[in-house]
């Protein structure tokens, strides 16, 4: 892709996941080896057996759902800001890394998951987005709205 867009070769995956390894870190140690997982999982798809089934997601409100996309794709745009693009929005490793955070206790508190439930959420919208350029490109608009009403 041009400048700004997300490049999905397999070095640029490794790289946003090691940019999200921090993210994880602040509060969240067990997220660290997830999120690195879950952004490698569109390169490790190939190797995957035919017919294997993916996890069950857990059902979340409307708002905790949008929050884990949110939280997911400020985690990437921050990563491909990092590596030089992702132009077209505004920086978003403190305030992106700030909702993360939030997100993820909001979660464990609100719904009893643990850490690595927590992480295996925000590491499947992670995955989705790494995997479909576009999809982040359409819920980026909404999240940066939502990223604003929140304060942070």
């Amino acid at each position: 892709m041009g400048r700004g867009g997300l490049i999905a070769s397999p070095g640029s995956v490794r790289f946003i996941a090691g940019a999200l390894q921090p993210w994880a870190m602040i509060r969240f140690p067990a997220l660290a080896a997830l999120a690195a997982f879950a952004l490698a999982a569109p390169v490790l798809a190939a190797a995957a057996p035919a017919g294997s089934a993916p996890a069950t997601q857990p059902r979340f409100t409307i708002e905790q759902q949008t929050a884990v996309r949110c939280s997911a794709a400020f985690a990437v745009v921050a990563a491909i800001q990092q590596q030089g693009g992702g132009t077209q929005y505004p920086p978003l490793a403190e305030r992106g890394r700030e909702f993360f955070v939030r997100t993820a206790a909001r979660l464990m508190d609100d719904t009893g998951m643990d850490h690595d439930q927590v992480a295996l959420a925000l590491q499947g919208e992670a995955q989705a987005l790494v995997a479909d350029p576009g999809k982040l490109a359409a819920v980026m608009p909404a999240c940066l709205v939502l990223l604003d009403s929140s304060g942070i």
